[in-house]
């Protein structure tokens, strides 16, 4: 019993430390910039189905939405959740497009929170995040992803966002996962699945 617990524990412990995240060297991190910087660059499409959790402190349970993602470079973004409601979010020309079940309205995208992973999600498929000056990088790995993690550099933003991370599966250049944790705490969790790249998108896509 005492040989089986002590077995059991064991691989427990040993599984917890392999999927530990670790530091990229430089090396490595230079070399993941490149990869990435460099396959990007022939991506004009994206598209993928998203799962979004979302934790606030003051909820019991997580919220949880399923919708897709349209992505269309230079600059077009957009977010169409379906399940269990349906919400449109457009990002064009700086500004924000919301259809609120019916409801539609605009908004100035410059200093909207969500605008900052919108910028980088549009930055990740053409490499350009890594640049951006809001933020700082630091890169890391574990046994299935590449990871780069965002820190604003600005008090200001600061306010609003600790962290944005990105992951990237390994041997694939295009985000699998966003992790944000906001000033107060509460974090939110996309996962993309199902994408597609350069595949033809309707032009209803980005409309409301």
């Amino acid at each position: 019993m005492i040989k089986a617990f002590i077995s059991v524990t064991f691989s427990l412990i040993s599984a917890s430390l392999f999927s530990q995240n670790m530091a990229m060297s430089g090396a490595e991190a230079k070399a993941f910039v490149a990869k990435i910087s460099s396959e990007t660059k022939e991506i004009k499409t994206l598209q993928s189905d998203f799962i979004q959790t979302k934790k606030m402190d003051f909820l019991d349970k997580n919220i949880v939405t399923y919708g897709k993602m349209s992505l269309k470079s230079p600059n077009m973004l957009s977010w169409k959740y379906t399940k269990p409601y349906q919400y449109s979010i457009v990002f064009k020309e700086n500004k924000i497009f919301i259809n609120d079940q019916g409801k539609k309205s605009s908004v100035d995208a410059k200093s909207k929170t969500f605008e900052k992973i919108n910028k980088l999600i549009v930055g990740s498929s053409n490499g350009n995040m890594f640049t951006d000056p809001e933020f700082s990088v630091t890169y890391f790995k574990n046994n299935n992803s590449n990871i780069a993690k965002f820190t604003p550099k600005s008090a200001q933003l600061l306010k609003y966002i600790k962290q944005i991370e990105l992951q990237f599966l390994k041997n694939q250049s295009v985000v699998s996962q966003v992790n944000m944790t906001e000033a107060s705490g509460d974090t939110t969790h996309i996962m993309f699945k199902n994408t597609k790249i350069n595949a033809q998108i309707p032009a209803s896509d980005f409309s409301l």
